[in-house]
């Protein structure tokens, strides 16, 4: 049984942007993807994103993909929404991955602005619709135009959410004041991709948020939201400013490599990163060490 979703909250709203692990010889490593997304379900996600940057997708393979949606769909399917990363800068392969994600019983699609080729709004339109159009699967947006080259405007996302299948966005892109136009306009549920900006992103109507910080920290993330849809705002802002050294030192570089890092310090299943993606350096992790503990991470 797949979890309970809402017009509200479609993937729930604390939702972790999962890695992937490997083997120490660099094959994909199942049984510690299992392992991980239980030990981050049990500590507050109710959603994870599978094969998402974070997740290295520009270097796993299709099959790959899909053998990991498949174990992570059976360790944790019926208690969190396991949402596919599919998205790509080719509207075709997008539309496989969909297809795919769906065969494996994926709760949702997480579809990624085409990167470099750096289409049109009108291009957008018709890529994303034909994404929705092509599964009866909910579709989340994510717009991140720091690492695609092109922002999903106010008024696209607006056409986008006329598709009954495309339901939320994943706000990447930095901009409260965009965002708090588009939240008011497109009525799609609004999910922070940008972990600093967790809680402003609240106060101006988004409900959740998809987190890397999510894997080591879910717990106080839970009980910012909590605090923050009970009207404790001190309470909320509390947790916010608490967390600001791991928000800090976990995108000191790109966050797959300080959160493989991370889960390493703490045992828990990671693995080295596939290149172009390295591991950290001494002194890099010794500053993560800091930062983590200085924002209450036990080690």
């Amino acid at each position: 049984m797949a979890p309970i979703s809402t017009p509200q909250t479609p993937f729930g709203r604390v939702l972790t942007a999962m890695v992937t692990p490997f083997t120490a010889e660099g094959a994909l490593d199942l049984d510690g993807a299992q392992r991980l997304a239980s030990h981050l379900v049990d500590a507050g996600n109710d959603g994870l994103i599978i094969n998402g940057t974070t997740g290295e997708s520009p270097t796993t393979t299709d099959a790959e993909k899909n053998d990991l949606v498949r174990a992570v769909l059976e360790a944790v399917g019926d208690r969190a929404h396991v949402v596919a990363g599919i998205g790509t800068n080719d509207t075709h392969h997008s539309i496989e991955l969909a297809r795919q994600a769906q065969a494996a019983g994926a709760h949702g699609l997480l579809a990624v602005t085409p990167y470099y080729n750096k289409p049109p709004q009108e291009g957008l339109v018709r890529h994303f619709s034909a994404i929705a159009d092509a599964t009866e699967l909910p579709v989340m947006l994510y717009d991140i135009p720091g690492r695609s080259g092109v922002p999903i405007d106010t008024d696209t996302l607006v056409r986008l959410a006329e598709h009954p299948r495309i339901v939320a966005n994943k706000d990447a892109k930095g901009d409260l004041g965009r965002a708090s136009w588009a939240i008011a306009r497109s009525g799609l549920a609004w999910y922070s991709g940008d972990d600093m900006l967790n809680l402003p992103l609240l106060s101006v109507g988004a409900i959740g948020f998809v987190s890397v910080v999510g894997h080591v920290v879910a717990p106080d993330l839970r009980a910012m939201l909590d605090a923050h849809l009970s009207g404790d705002v001190q309470k909320a802002t509390e947790i916010h400013q608490k967390l600001l050294p791991v928000f800090t030192g976990m995108f000191r570089t790109q966050g797959v490599m300080t959160t493989k890092a991370a889960l390493a310090l703490q045992g828990l299943p990671g693995g080295p990163l596939r290149l172009p993606m390295i591991g950290l350096t001494e002194a890099e992790t010794a500053q993560l060490k800091v930062d983590l503990a200085a924002g209450g991470v036990q080690l």
